[in-house]
């Protein structure tokens, strides 16, 4: 545990790099807080350091109102309906929507369709439909640069349900064939 001077100083000057890190309570209030919190500043033998909300609860304090301690950064409370669009992105990275669509997604994670594409334009502008695409078409570019895979295999593994939608994906992204990506590489030179 860390000094509890250094503490109090990081608290007096609010300094958000303990944020999350430490919570504070305050015995004359059985009130606990985070270190950035824009109460007033209570006297050092009032104070008690925890290392999370839960131990603050645990010896008998009740959360702030103000800065919602509970909510401390580094938890899913705080980070909001980001860690819905996280997870769906880890999902979608795993292939969710190579294989299903949107509502088994949304499903997946506990949400409504048109919830999840809402949560998707608010964070990311753009829809889940579209992440999709286009780390499919990453993935396509990254086995056509480093592989002499045929086309309709780098398809198939870069999550294309053809050649002739990934042809089209790239026609729009790129402006030109997957083939013509292929014939700019540059041969690889083996040392003899």
């Amino acid at each position: 545990m860390l000094d509890f001077a250094a503490q109090y100083a990081a608290f007096q000057r609010r300094d958000p790099a303990w944020d999350g890190i430490v919570f504070v309570a305050v015995r004359t209030t059985g009130v606990y807080c985070r270190p950035v919190c824009r109460a007033r500043t209570p006297l050092a033998r009032n104070v008690r350091f925890y290392g999370s909300a839960a131990s603050a609860e645990r010896a008998g304090f009740r959360p702030c109102l103000r800065c919602r301690p509970e909510a401390a950064p580094f938890c899913p409370a705080w980070k909001g309906t980001r860690t819905t669009v996280e997870r769906a992105l880890a999902l979608i990275e795993d292939g969710a929507l190579d294989r299903g669509n949107v509502t088994a997604l949304a499903e997946r994670l506990g949400v409504g369709a048109r919830h999840l594409t809402r949560l998707f334009a608010e964070h990311l502008e753009a829809s889940p439909l579209q992440v999709a695409l286009s780390l499919r078409v990453q993935r396509a570019k990254r086995l056509i640069d480093g592989s002499d895979a045929p086309l309709s295999v780098v398809a198939q593994r870069a999550g294309f349900s053809s050649a002739r939608r990934m042809t089209a994906a790239f026609a729009t992204l790129y402006g030109r064939s997957p083939i013509s990506l292929r014939r700019r590489r540059r041969p690889v030179v083996t040392m003899q």
